[in-house]
């Protein structure tokens, strides 16, 4: 391991994501005197450190320690949700994956804890016959009136992602990101035009924003929910049609690029 290629690594990333040696020792799980003794060189992050690091940069292993990041493109230097990753999971005494749950209270220490088995495994867990066998599910308490007419307390199910290009426009998706933790919007993917994503709220109260791919760190396609509340009609706020929320997020698009070309 190249170790004075790899603190420099460690410590522009991280300077680069915007995180003090303070929280990104929370990032990570570690304490601060470690990233300072990883980023002077004093000592060698283990496995599980550097892996937890490649997840939270998007970055692989190998770029971590046998490249010199700061001279690459984001192309060649990030994943953004296309390269290979382990996802945590657990499975029954029958060996079927179960679908682990994510309370609201619990969201946050998700972002901390997504890539620990030891995390997942502590998580409350639950099984969906109906739900093809196929594929890998995880449940997320949404919070807010965002979503309505889904009210705070439904349980979202995710089906795991595991590229960021396959996002649908106009579809539903639990993002994991690492500004905002776990959310629930309507996605619009404009990836390939200028590395974003602009997320939409079912409730027009809302206003549409937009996040970096490359700061996304899980992708779940909701397939179904669950709720002991039924929606209020006459509560709820009107759903917007797919042509609406296209021109919302069309006109919010000319605003950001009139922006940049006026600075």
């Amino acid at each position: 391991m190249e170790v004075a290629k790899l603190n420099e690594n460690i410590k522009f990333l991280r300077k680069n994501f915007g995180y003090t040696q303070e929280t990104f020792a929370n990032a990570i799980g570690i304490k601060r005197s470690l990233v300072g003794a990883y980023e002077e060189g004093r000592a060698d992050p283990r496995l599980n450190n550097l892996l937890r690091m490649s997840e939270l940069f998007n970055v692989s292993v190998d770029t971590l320690i046998s490249k010199d990041v700061s001279e690459l493109s984001d192309e060649d230097l990030y994943i953004t949700g296309d390269g290979a990753k382990i996802l945590s999971i657990t499975v029954d005494s029958q060996e079927r994956e179960n679908i682990e749950l994510i309370p609201q209270k619990a969201s946050a220490g998700y972002l901390n804890g997504y890539a620990d088995p030891d995390y997942i495994e502590s998580l409350p867990r639950f099984q969906l016959p109906m739900l093809p066998s196929s594929a890998t599910y995880r449940a997320f308490e949404i919070s807010g009136d965002s979503m309505l007419p889904l009210q705070p307390g439904t349980i979202i199910i995710g089906q795991y992602l595991e590229r960021i290009s396959d996002i649908k426009n106009g579809k539903t998706y639990v993002l994991l990101s690492k500004e905002e933790g776990v959310v629930y919007k309507r996605v619009f993917n404009y990836v390939d035009e200028n590395g974003m994503l602009f997320l939409v709220s079912d409730n027009k109260s809302y206003s549409p924003y937009q996040v970096d791919a490359k700061n996304i760190i899980e992708v779940w396609e909701s397939k179904a929910f669950i709720s002991i509340d039924f929606p209020d009609p006459s509560s709820s706020t009107p759903e917007m049609n797919m042509t609406e929320l296209t021109a919302i997020v069309a006109n919010l698009q000319s605003e950001i690029v009139k922006l940049k070309e006026d600075k």
